[in-house]
């Protein structure tokens, strides 16, 4: 790609050398920062919009609650406005960044983000500098915390960033929206054949262990396994201390490593029972993957397990019985009617142990698990396939906004040729 004809010493380390006519600025000259916050007289009849932290994911908002103020969660503060950015000031959540677009009036985002307003540069511009990987890593290198390191708005304020001239801003953000939305395109339909891989592979464990109609026998969970608690409060976090399994691990079965937590061993509560054993069973006790639940491989033997809970089958098949609870008739008829609640999804270890299953003999359990294994296996190598050629797409999305946003290739020329692309809505 072409770059730009002169360039300059930025002065700063992660930027490099920039185009000679841009400039730098440190963010808060341009734009502000939690203007505003819900303040406590707040009428108690008012209805709002929720966002958290762990609603948005790959630049947009996968999740929203509804709530009247005084039932809100106290980290519910910082109202938004069309054109503001939010991103997470905790990095383990930090790639929670998302532009605003057109939202309701009454839409309010966790404390856990910093509300970013543009003033003196272009929205566009800099939500899409925000998902530059230079960025991120100067976001990541002023954390600080132990447990969890997050950087304050100040700190957030103070980056210094590249500034193209006015002019120039909007045909950049054009120009990334045009790019973007076509391998947002291609993700897209990744994701729709991997939603159909996984139907496939759901309707395989269905009919294998749904036991209806045949000679087996009928049983609740509790009679089958212990079911305990994981930990209330995680301990502090050591980078090379214990793997913390968490609800964000579980994911249909297989205990998914992004986002890993390690723990302190010296501050794990051992009398709470929190280690876990190859071939437990994990379920996810609240929040939007209730219900959801993964067998630990022996790789895991020895992790810690989080707030969720823990299913330990005591004389049967483990592997039958956690294809069991992911089956239709034990997750959807079952276990999402019971997790229902007012607030947030939320499921208890009675209602988890009145789960009724069907049980055939031990012979038959280990014969239906080879069944299953066998014919998912090529579905899940496909999908392991297909997921990788996602995440080098993400990559070279993110590696593309890092280029042009910084001024290491020139795009102007692109928008001389094309009329403006109007921007990409998000899912606000």
């Amino acid at each position: 790609m072409k770059t730009y004809d002169k360039y300059k010493p930025s002065g700063i380390d992660w930027l490099g050398d920039i185009p000679s006519h841009w400039d730098v600025k440190r963010l808060k000259y341009c734009a502000s920062i939690n203007d505003d916050v819900l303040n406590e007289d707040t009428d108690k009849n008012y209805e709002m919009e929720y966002v958290d932290i762990s609603s948005v994911q790959n630049g947009q908002i996968t999740g929203k609650e509804n709530y009247l103020f005084p039932e809100a969660p106290s980290r519910a503060r910082r109202m938004v406005k069309d054109g503001d950015i939010i991103v997470s000031t905790v990095r383990t959540y930090l790639k929670a960044i998302t532009r605003i677009n057109k939202p309701r009036s009454n839409m309010i985002v966790s404390t856990g983000f910093a509300v970013v307003r543009p003033q003196k540069i272009n929205s566009d511009f800099l939500g899409n500098l925000f998902f530059s990987e230079y960025l991120i890593a100067e976001i990541i290198s002023r954390s600080v915390g132990v447990s969890y390191p997050a950087i304050n708005s100040s700190e957030i304020g103070d980056i210094k960033i590249p500034l193209p001239p006015p002019s120039e801003q909007p045909p950049i953000a054009n120009y990334l929206d045009e790019k973007t939305v076509q391998i947002d395109k291609l993700i897209t339909n990744k994701q729709k054949l991997i939603k159909l891989l996984k139907e496939e592979r759901t309707s395989i464990i269905n009919e294998a262990v749904s036991g209806k109609g045949k000679n087996w026998e009928k049983k609740k969970l509790k009679y089958i396994a212990l079911i305990k608690y994981g930990l209330g409060q995680p301990p502090k976090q050591k980078d090379d201390g214990l793997p913390l399994i968490r609800a964000t691990n579980v994911e249909r079965g297989k205990i998914n490593e992004k986002d890993l937590l390690f723990v302190d061993p010296d501050d794990v509560p051992y009398d709470r029972d929190p280690v876990l054993k190859e071939n437990d069973i994990i379920v996810v006790r609240s929040g939007a993957y209730t219900a959801d639940s993964a067998i630990i491989p022996k790789k895991f033997e020895g992790a810690i397990t989080g707030y969720d809970m823990v299913v330990r089958v005591v004389n049967d098949n483990p592997f039958f019985i956690a294809f069991c609870l992911l089956s239709e008739d034990v997750l959807i008829n079952q276990l999402y009617l019971h997790r229902l609640r007012a607030a947030q999804p939320h499921l208890n270890k009675e209602e988890l142990g009145e789960t009724i299953l069907f049980i055939p003999s031990k012979e038959e359990q280990t014969a239906i698990v080879r069944h299953i294994e066998n014919e998912t296996q090529k579905i899940d190598n496909t999908i392991s396939k297909i997921e990788k050629e996602i995440e080098l797409m993400r990559e070279y999305r993110t590696a593309l906004i890092s280029e042009v946003v910084t001024g290491k290739v020139d795009v102007r020329e692109h928008n001389l040729k094309k009329k403006p692309v109007a921007m990409k809505e998000s899912t606000v």
